[in-house]
């Protein structure tokens, strides 16, 4: 078949994930999969096991039980080293609370994934102020996290998470820190700039607004997927 019935190939899945923190099981049996260039958010209540399951995807942690393959390979197999190299190329990830590095500037914070990978420092700041601009904040490069307000601070993070060009960008609860206003800024730059780039984002996130701009919603209960949807959107090309 042809046309816009087809689904995207699944790029990361997840099968059967079973982890366990001390006596806590944070995930229970969980499946689920991202597919090529889609926006997927993760919903459920605090507890049901959502960032465990971030975790897990990105190889941050591996599993007790299940698999994780990503683009074919195995990642809960791999050695760190390469889960390391994965996620300086093929993954970005962004934390609530951003996690920039107080000292560096913005563009330096955005730069520095870049400088890591071996990139000459002219060029990678050149980079990092055009992924700023995308994110809607040029004019702030030369300031520090603690001299932005909690939306540009995201936004510059989420600027450092794609500025490398990764296939899937993680983002665990990014406006969970954030109003209202600053929340749909955040996710209209971070929704635009993935679907420009064809970039896969797996949104871990309780908040039904923030929910509403992926294009596919699966629900997390006591470490379970327990309802798939897709969202009914419409995205002007």
């Amino acid at each position: 078949m042809h046309g816009k019935n087809v689904r995207p190939m699944p790029l990361l899945t997840a099968r059967g994930l079973v982890k366990d923190h001390g006596r806590t099981r944070a995930l229970r049996g969980a499946s689920v999969e991202l597919r090529e260039a889609e926006i997927l958010a993760v919903t459920g209540a605090s507890g049901s096991g959502k960032s465990t399951l971030l975790h897990c995807l990105a190889g941050i942690v591996r599993p007790d039980e299940g698999s994780v393959a990503y683009a074919g390979k195995r990642l809960d197999q791999l050695p760190e080293k390469n889960l390391s190299e994965l996620r300086r190329t093929d993954f970005g990830v962004v934390f609530q609370f951003g996690q920039l590095i107080p000292e560096l500037t913005a563009v330096d914070n955005v730069a520095l994934p870049l400088l890591l990978a071996g990139t000459d420092r002219r060029a990678a700041r050149e980079r990092a102020g055009e992924w700023l601009e995308r994110f809607g904040v040029r004019g702030q490069e030369e300031q520090r996290p603690g001299e932005m307000s909690g939306g540009q601070a995201q936004r510059v993070s989420l600027a450092r998470a794609l500025v490398t060009g990764p296939r899937v960008v993680f983002a665990d609860e990014p406006t969970g820190a954030l109003d209202s206003l600053a929340s749909e800024q955040v996710m209209a730059a971070l929704t635009h700039a993935a679907r420009e780039s064809r970039t896969a984002v797996l949104l871990i996130t309780h908040d039904a607004q923030t929910a509403a701009y992926a294009d596919r919603e699966v629900t997390l209960r006591d470490g379970v997927v327990v309802s798939e949807a897709d969202a009914e959107l419409e995205v002007s090309r």
